[in-house]
């Protein structure tokens, strides 16, 4: 995307026939943690009374009902911290002989009933892919082996014999395997330097690969700019070739995870805060072609691209971890939301997996009762993204007034004069789509667009003022379908979150 500012009407210029790259929709992915209530009371409660919710497995319907929609094609799990001290055999087999054990990354019983078994079986459900996060902590190569055997296996083995005892015949054939999570943090058991980690996750890479060389293997990042990200990258990807003795080399690395969240009680700090992510990506994706460049790897070599596998608003203060996280989410972090996802489009061609964290209860879009779902504001830029923005990035020109107050956007050399319009826009083989977030908090922007034939499909998110919430029995924030003749200018309401969709 281009800005010019040197003009008082704004407009935007869409060239469908543009195309960059395409899409990959796994950015649209998920995340469930053993955190407060994203497992136990999230997505599976079979001890809640109101049965009509609860399906055989244990698990609850109506979250089942609002993500399946979305065709959300990944699931991380279990962790996060948690799987710094996870041991996966706790969660398989009969559940009356499941160990309890404490849960030092939140301060909880963990009682196992929910496992392996059940994550797949609920990935079935909702038609997605898992993506398993392996204990860096507390955990062996062994345990990993055995992890990846049991849900892979085909064979006659241990392992693979455990999962069909277990009344699971077919392998889940999981994919992607995460070598740790923030094993770099002083929060983490086990924290590591990065040196110490680049040579496990190089061992253990090799070994994971030499069992099951299908599966994908994702490098433990930082936030992307920083001398951990370099290092690890540096030491664990390698050209392929041969080994010494002769064998074809195996690509180890085939993504590399950063994590971040952005948040503030100023509204104008808090919805242009994801930039920062911009930022991240550029640069972490910079240091794949660095380590490429300097380790003579080849262009052939099949390069790695950024897995963001933890993202969202969360301003720990206002919901703080050890009590669950669970965010109330107001218009203004709507918007910041809308601004992530706009981020990971335009970036699209550095992203190829990004996972909301977390997708139940936990800095959430999506909140269970008792009796029900409540969606949070943050929703429906989510819901809209994940049903409509796919396909191919395409090139849009915008000419928009700038904010130049205070923002948190100085240390990552972003330009501190931003667009009062957020935007990014796709093809997806028929329709062109143009995502549009108007930050303004008091103007709307009466805007040409140049690009739109015929007329237009309107998806409006937008509420009272940026601090309204949904959490108040009252739903505050919605989708507002509507049409327009696309002649004439448009009109982006303050404060809102607008997607046109039109026929190229």
């Amino acid at each position: 995307m281009t800005t010019h500012t040197n003009s008082k009407d704004a407009s935007i210029s869409v060239f469908s026939s543009h195309r960059l790259n395409p899409i990959n929709r796994k950015i649209y992915s998920g995340f469930t943690e053993h955190m407060g209530r994203c497992i136990y009371g999230g997505i599976y409660d079979p001890e809640n009374p109101n049965k009509a919710l609860i399906t055989p497995q244990g698990f609850r319907k109506d979250v089942i009902d609002a993500l399946k929609p979305l065709n959300i094609p990944v699931f991380r799990y279990p962790g996060g911290n948690f799987c710094a001290t996870y041991h996966w055999e706790d969660g398989v087999g009969p559940r009356d002989k499941r160990r309890k054990r404490p849960d030092l990354a939140w301060g909880a019983l963990e009682p196992n009933s929910f496992g392996t078994d059940e994550f797949m079986q609920w990935c079935k459900e909702l038609d997605t892919e898992p993506y398993l996060c392996l204990n860096f902590g507390t955990g062996t190569l062994d345990e990993a082996m055995a992890w990846v055997e049991y849900c892979n296996g085909t064979e006659d083995t241990h392992y693979a014999n455990l999962r069909r005892q277990n009344g699971n015949q077919e392998p889940y054939n999981v994919k992607y395997w995460a070598l740790g999570n923030e094993v770099w943090g002083d929060w983490q058991v086990e924290q590591m330097t990065d040196t110490a980690y680049a040579e496990r996750a190089l061992q253990w890479a090799k070994a994971l690969k030499y069992l099951d060389p299908n599966i994908e293997l994702i490098l433990c990042g930082r936030e992307g700019p920083t001398t951990w990200d370099y290092t690890v990258l540096k030491h664990c990807i390698r050209a392929r070739g041969n080994d010494p003795v002769g064998q074809p080399r195996l690509q180890l690395i085939d993504m590399h995870s950063i994590h971040l969240y952005t948040a503030s009680e100023n509204h104008y700090e808090n919805v242009y805060a994801p930039l920062t992510a911009e930022r991240a990506i550029e640069v972490a994706s910079a240091l794949i072609d660095l380590t490429y460049y300097e380790q003579k790897i080849p262009a052939t070599q099949k390069r790695p691209k950024i897995c963001f596998d933890e993202w969202n608003v969360w301003w720990s203060k206002r919901a703080p971890g050890w009590l669950g996280a669970e965010e109330k989410y107001t218009l203004s972090d709507a918007l910041a939301v809308a601004v992530w996802l706009n981020v990971f489009i335009r970036k699209s061609a550095d992203v190829e997996m990004a996972n909301i964290a977390q997708s139940v209860n936990v800095i959430s879009p999506l909140m269970t009762t008792e009796d029900g779902i409540i969606k949070q504001t943050s929703w429906y830029p989510y819901e809209l993204f994940c049903r409509y923005m796919s396909g191919s990035l395409i090139s849009v020109h915008l000419a928009c007034e700038e904010y130049d107050g205070p923002t948190k956007l100085e240390f990552t050399r972003v330009t501190k004069k931003t667009p009062w319009l957020d935007v990014s826009a796709t093809f997806d083989g028929e329709h062109v789509n143009l995502a549009v977030v108007n930050v303004h908090e008091e103007k709307d922007f009466e805007t040409r667009i140049n690009g739109v034939k015929g007329s237009v499909q309107v998806f409006v998110v937008s509420g009272e003022n940026v601090d309204v919430t949904n959490m108040g029995g009252k739903e505050e924030v919605a989708i507002k379908e509507e049409m327009w003749d696309g002649k004439g200018l448009y009109t982006f309401p303050k404060h809102s979150f607008t997607l046109l969709r039109w026929k190229a």
